[in-house]
């Protein structure tokens, strides 16, 4: 004591525990010891030293112990003595070295709030979130390649006569950054370093000093779920009903599916009241819920981020969470009966009812070689990392919609022209771009994170992102678009796909997109990025597409960029030879072909029995394209939804020589086994 705080009685430290048993790589034993801030003056540190071996006995350590099969005897602690880390001036948080939902090791996830980081590991906060991509980190590219901004209402600061409190956080830190991006690259540096030194996936607390804006890290533990997953086991949950009444929503913790009867409990003091197999609601959980959480059907909490303590017990104990319900305790009744999926993407669902859904579990074992490349069609970020450990030679189709729909929800004109909307419009577009610096800004960013959460979870395969081909039905649904976008009797064979690139009207929208694009392939290194352009109806048109991207610096060969055509049209199969001229391959988009082939409207139920991709006029059309593709010796694949509802037909387009079929997600493993027969 002496020796560190020079006898100075207002020096002030933070005495922590650290079990033996306490993180071992199958149990995390978070939060079970007690950590004490704020410590000053020798009494008061041997006092709380004691108190931390002490924290051994506690109910909670005993059950825990008991639960894993630990022997009280065996359990050895140590109390750790630290300088205390002026973060209530700063921020903190808690950082992972992959992703703790889907096991993909190849990102840091970093959480950050402002105050102590009590609030991040206790779950009272929403925090910020980011994901960096270590590949291209230690290439020394800008490797956030996705963000997300939390709530943070409140902060934990010290008391003036020592300990702590919570105080609400000003509206200016609700709605900034609570880390730079610098700090958020630096923090994943550290990760990666302390990753390699154990040699396995750790769990790592973090705080930047307020005083001397330095980063510390504070503690380090294994991280015990998603690392500890069988490998070549898929276990999915898929809620078999749609349209069911979502009453609240929040971030989904897992990836299942539970159902059950609500008890909201208030207090650890209600503990009797609490069922097996009923839904714990409460504002938050602490690791002294542990018994009850261990009994619940599913768990739903007001409060908490992905890293706190009741996502990481959920987690362990492979039950399905929602954290940051924000008034799940006000809108879900006691006895209500409820379904609680995470089996979603991000964002986890309370629905009403017992509803139907199914599990399934598949072994991977050893996929035979097959005589063409599978792909995957996936459009949604939230879900890339999952899907992106299937086994698969790339993403065949990302289309960008889902990005724009999903992230970014407003129309591009009604960014650009920000400033003159009316005060409805700007209301509603306003809290969507907290964080970011402009309107046009917001629209570049939101598209690089998800093209580049996309394009890591495959790299360094490659990518195929179909630019934006919305119809302008589609295009009027997002905000603002009622402003812009013309009424169509038949959307699907009116303004869109590129038709749009090309005309004065859409041309600065475009150009967002294209400098999103420029984005990721340079400044964040995902050279594994291609572009498809769609709905190129006329040769002119193609010819006039490739000057705009030149003119926004995205050129055909350029930094090796390769520029596919979406093969979807009659006049693309008539003319195939001429239309690679300008593009370096063909993805042969199937539902237009069929639709425009057999002269269907591919949105209408009347007409819905005679759409078959079998069809001998659309199967003569793919094998003009694919004959074409390879006398010039072109890229040719196909991406539509033909090949991964009829394992026939993409076996056919084996046969024929087609480079990739790319498929959903769920067709991958069953389709691969299919043509894999001998």
């Amino acid at each position: 004591w002496e020796r560190v705080s020079g006898g100075s009685d207002t020096f002030t430290f933070a005495v922590r525990s650290s079990a033996t048993a306490e993180d071992l790589p199958d149990a995390s034993f978070a939060g079970q010891q007690e950590t004490y801030l704020n410590v000053m003056g020798y009494e008061e540190l041997e006092a709380k030293v004691h108190l931390v071996f002490a924290s051994l006995f506690t109910d909670r350590a005993i059950s825990y112990r008991h639960d894993r099969g630990f022997e009280h005897q065996k359990v050895q602690l140590c109390a750790t003595v630290q300088k205390m880390v002026r973060s209530e001036t700063g921020s903190a948080g808690v950082m992972f070295s992959l992703d703790t939902e889907s096991g993909f090791k190849d990102v840091v996830f970093v959480t950050s709030a402002y105050g102590l980081g009590e609030t991040v590991v206790g779950g009272t906060v929403n925090p910020d979130e980011w994901y960096v991509f270590k590949p291209t980190l230690e290439q020394g590219k800008n490797a956030i390649v996705g963000r997300t901004m939390g709530s943070k209402k409140i902060k934990m600061v010290y008391k003036a006569g020592g300990g702590s409190e919570l105080v609400p956080t000003t509206e200016e830190e609700q709605t900034s950054w609570s880390a730079s991006d610098k700090e958020v690259s630096d923090l994943a540096e550290m990760a990666i370093k302390i990753e390699k030194h154990y040699g396995r996936p750790m769990d790592i607390e973090w705080a930047r000093d307020g005083d001397d804006g330095k980063l510390y890290i504070v503690q380090a533990r294994p991280e015990t779920v998603a690392s500890q997953r069988k490998v070549g086991i898929i276990e999915e949950y898929k809620m078999k009903a749609k349209g069911a009444e979502v009453l609240a929503e929040g971030r989904a913790v897992g990836k299942r599916i539970g159902s059950g009867k609500v008890n909201i409990l208030t207090s650890i003091d209600e503990m009797g009241n609490f069922e097996k197999g009923q839904v714990l609601v409460a504002d938050m959980t602490d690791p002294d819920w542990e018994p009850i959480m261990k009994k619940a059907g599913a768990i739903v909490t007001n409060r908490g981020g992905r890293t706190c303590h009741a996502a990481i017990i959920a987690r362990e104990l492979g039950i399905p969470a929602v954290v940051g319900a924000g008034d799940a305790t006000e809108k879900l009744a006691k006895g209500d009966e409820v379904t609680v999926s995470c089996a979603e993407g991000d964002t986890g669902f309370i629905y009403k009812g017992l509803l139907d859904f199914e599990r399934t579990e598949q072994d991977l074992g050893e996929l035979p070689e097959v005589g063409m490349k599978i792909m995957m069609n996936v459009g949604n970020p939230e879900t890339a990392f999952t899907f992106g450990q299937l086994p698969n030679d790339g993403i065949g189709l990302a289309r960008l919609e889902f990005v724009i729909n999903n992230a970014i929800g407003i129309h591009p004109k009604a960014l650009l022209a920000y400033d003159t909307l009316d005060a409805d419009t700007k209301a509603l577009i306003t809290p969507r771009l907290r964080g970011y610096a402009s309107p046009k800004e917001f629209y570049i960013q939101k598209i690089c994170e998800g093209v580049a959460t996309l394009a890591c979870s495959v790299y360094p395969k490659k990518i195929i992102v179909r630019l934006s081909d919305f119809k302008s039905n589609e295009y009027k649904s997002l905000i603002g678009g009622d402003l812009y976008e013309p009424d169509e009797e038949n959307p699907m064979i009116g303004f869109r796909g590129c038709g749009r690139y090309t005309d004065p009207f859409f041309e600065d929208c475009f150009a967002m997109e294209l400098e999103a694009i420029k984005r990721v392939r340079g400044d964040m290194g995902m050279t594994n990025v291609e572009i498809m352009l769609p709905f190129v109806r006329t040769l002119d048109m193609a010819k006039d597409v490739m000057e705009v991207l030149k003119k926004n610096g995205l050129e055909r060969g350029k930094d090796g960029l390769k520029v596919n055509m979406m093969a979807e049209l009659p006049s693309n199969v008539m003319l195939a030879d001429q239309f690679l001229e300008y593009f370096d391959g063909f993805s042969i988009g199937s539902n237009d072909l069929t639709q425009l082939t057999l002269g269907l409207d591919r949105d209408s139920g009347l007409v819905a029995q005679y759409f078959d991709e079998r069809n001998p006029a659309v199967m003569k059309g793919l094998e003009m394209l694919i004959k074409a593709a390879k006398k010039q010796n072109k890229y040719v694949g196909i991406c539509g939804q033909g090949p991964s509802d009829h394992p026939d037909l993409a076996k056919w387009l084996m046969d024929q020589g087609i480079d990739s079929v790319s498929l959903n997600p769920d067709s991958v493993i069953p389709t691969w086994q299919f043509l894999g027969k001998k």
